[in-house]
């Protein structure tokens, strides 16, 4: 065989080893790309028709057009009216979830790095145990806790309805088994030959934790605290429960309870304009820290 055959024998085996363009795969690629518009339409036509409906009149509200005419941003004025307490809502939605979320990252570090270095034989018990606690309905563990913040227990005498620690301790038992459960998978996957040879360059145990190990956990830390705070900031049912007095409610219960002019109408624009508000942050947050997120749900170890 010459050199040229052999050049031309080449080229056909590229040749046939190319995937088929034919009609089956065409018609796979548009299904595939029908699939995705379906589930984008599926995400972004609420939060469409929720700006919408914000910028419509108020005497619109139960306008079904989908193009509000004439645009109208009188409802985000009315948002904040003192009446409604939006704005000391946001703030204190603002301390309850960024409080949860460093409180849950601090515990939930500590103890996911026990589990992924330390050795016992209740290790997996133990982390079986503490993703079973993430599984109990919320609501189940309202009337205990209730009981217990209202005073009812002798053997606990502390009543801490409408204060801070009511809305942020109940939290923490939700936030933290999702951290514990992520970061020990984390850290479990960091070699440990890393903090031996900082221990040999004369680090201490600690020192080579916070100096080698914390920051190349920075992705799986980060992707925790993200998923932590939007979902203690949309938390709807503690916070409903345990603030009871307009000074201590959430944003998402401050909507709730917004009331139209003449207190039994549903100032539907209103409600929509608020949630444009506390919806556009998160998603402005997500969007700009979207690398970092899928960072640190994909990365597993030092490559």
């Amino acid at each position: 065989m010459t050199t040229a055959q052999s050049h031309v024998t080449k080229e056909e085996i590229a040749v046939l080893s190319k995937p088929s363009r034919g009609g089956r795969y065409w018609m796979s690629q548009i299904g595939i790309a029908l699939g995705m518009l379906l589930i984008i339409l599926y995400c972004v036509l609420p939060f469409y028709w929720m700006i919408v409906s914000s910028l419509r009149l108020p005497t619109e509200g139960r306008d079904t057009t989908f193009w509000p005419d004439p645009v109208s941003f009188e409802n985000y004025p009315a948002v904040f009216d003192p009446a409604n307490g939006f704005g000391q809502a946001l703030l204190n939605s603002l301390i309850v979830s960024l409080t949860t979320t460093l409180l849950t990252l601090l515990l939930g570090i500590l103890g996911a790095y026990a589990l992924a270095r330390l050795r016992f034989w209740a290790k997996g018990l133990v982390l079986s145990i503490i993703i079973a606690c993430s599984m109990f309905p919320g609501i189940t563990l309202l009337i205990p806790l209730f009981k217990m913040f209202t005073g009812a227990y002798s053997w606990m005498p502390i009543n801490w309805m409408n204060t801070y620690q009511a809305l942020i301790i109940p939290s923490l038992s939700f936030g933290l088994p999702l951290a514990v459960w992520n970061l020990t998978a984390f850290f479990r996957q960091l070699p440990v030959e890393l903090e031996q040879a900082a221990m040999v360059d004369g680090c201490t145990p600690g020192q080579a934790f916070r100096k080698i190990i914390l920051p190349l956990a920075a992705p799986g830390v980060f992707t925790t605290a993200i998923i932590t705070f939007i979902a203690v900031w949309n938390e709807f049912m503690i916070a409903l429960t345990f603030a009871t007095r307009q000074e201590m409610y959430t944003a998402v219960v401050s909507i709730s309870k917004f009331t139209g002019a003449y207190g039994y109408d549903t100032p539907w624009g209103t409600i929509m304009a608020a949630g444009v508000l506390i919806t556009v942050p998160l998603i402005v947050g997500v969007l700009i820290f979207q690398r970092r997120i899928v960072a640190g749900l994909t990365a597993g170890g030092v490559k």
